[in-house]
C-alpha cells in the first residue's frame, strides 16, 4: 500500500555491487513494511556491476521503490545520508544491502519508534544482532571493537554494527557528519540529547557476493573516528531546548 500523501516509513539501502542481492531484497521489504505507506530508498554507490539495471528494473512492480544512484562511489555513510536526505517521510529505517540483516524485523523496531508511550525525545532503536551469522574471526573483531566503543563512549549500544536500525530523520539531520558515521549514530543521538533504545533482531548468512569490510580495515579507520566522536563528545554543550519567549 503506498499512500500519495507522505508516507510513514522511508526504507533506507544503500548498496554498492550487489547485484544478486537487491531483487529479493526490494521483495522482502515490500513483504515486510506493505500495510504501512512507505517508500523505500536504494542508493547505489557507484556500483561497477548490474545492481542499478536490476533496480531500475523493478520499479515498474514496486511503485514504492526509488532508486538514486551516487555519480562516484562515496562509501556506505554517504549512502545513508542520501537516502535519508531525499526520504519524505519523517522516520526513517534503514538495512544493509547484502540481505543478512532481515527486513521482516522492521514492523517490531518500527512499533517500538512510534508507540504511544513512547519518550518524547526518542531517536532511535537500534537492531541488535542475537545470533550472528559471520564468522568467528569477524564476531570476535566486532565483540573487540564494540566492547572499547561502548566503555569509551558510553553509549548503552551492544551492536552498533547492525545495519537495522529506526530513527527520527530530523534527529540524524542534525548530527555531524563524517565517513564511517553510521557506526556512531547511537553516541552521537545521546550528544544531542535524543533517547535511544535497542530491540533484537534476525541475522543471516550473506548469500552472494562478498563483505566491503575486513577486520583490519575496520580497526585502522575506527581508531581514528573513536578518537574524532570522543573529541565531539567532549565539546558538547546542549541547551536541552530552547524557548520562544
Amino acid at each position: 500500500m503506498v499512500s500519495k500523501s507522505v508516507p510513514n516509513l522511508t526504507v533506507v539501502v544503500p548498496v554498492y555491487n550487489e547485484a544478486e542481492n537487491v531483487e529479493k531484497l526490494v521483495r522482502e521489504i515490500d513483504a515486510a513494511v506493505g500495510d504501512l505507506s512507505y517508500e523505500m530508498n536504494f542508493v547505489n554507490d557507484a556500483s561497477k556491476d548490474e545492481t542499478e539495471a536490476v533496480l531500475q528494473g523493478l520499479k515498474a512492480e514496486f511503485p514504492s521503490l526509488r532508486v538514486l544512484s551516487h555519480r562516484q562511489n562515496a562509501g556506505q555513510s554517504r549512502a545513508i545520508r542520501t537516502g535519508v536526505l531525499a526520504a519524505k517521510a519523517l522516520a526513517i529505517a534503514t538495512l544493509d544491502g547484502d540481505g543478512q540483516n532481515d527486513p521482516a524485523d522492521i514492523p517490531a523496531l518500527y512499533a517500538q519508534f512510534s508507540r504511544e508511550d513512547a519518550p518524547e525525545n526518542l531517536g532511535l532503536v537500534g537492531g541488535r544482532r542475537a545470533k550472528r551469522k559471520d564468522s568467528w574471526a569477524k564476531r570476535f573483531g566486532s565483540r573487540f571493537g564494540n566492547g572499547i566503543r561502548k566503555k569509551l563512549l558510553k553509549d548503552n549500544a551492544d551492536d552498533t554494527g547492525c545495519g537495522l536500525k529506526v530513527f527520527s530523520r530530523e534527529a540524524f539531520l542534525r548530527l555531524p557528519f563524517f565517513d564511517h558515521v553510521h557506526r556512531y549514530i547511537p553516541a552521537l543521538m545521546l550528544r544531542e540529547g535524543y533517547v535511544t533504545e535497542f530491540c533484537d533482531v534476525n541475522h543471516r548468512h550473506r548469500e552472494f557476493g562478498v563483505s566491503k569490510y575486513t577486520n583490519f580495515g575496520r580497526l585502522i579507520v575506527s581508531i581514528s573516528d573513536l578518537r574524532g566522536v570522543m573529541w565531539l563528545n567532549r565539546r558538547a554543550r546542549n541547551p536541552e531546548g530552547w524557548d520562544e519567549v
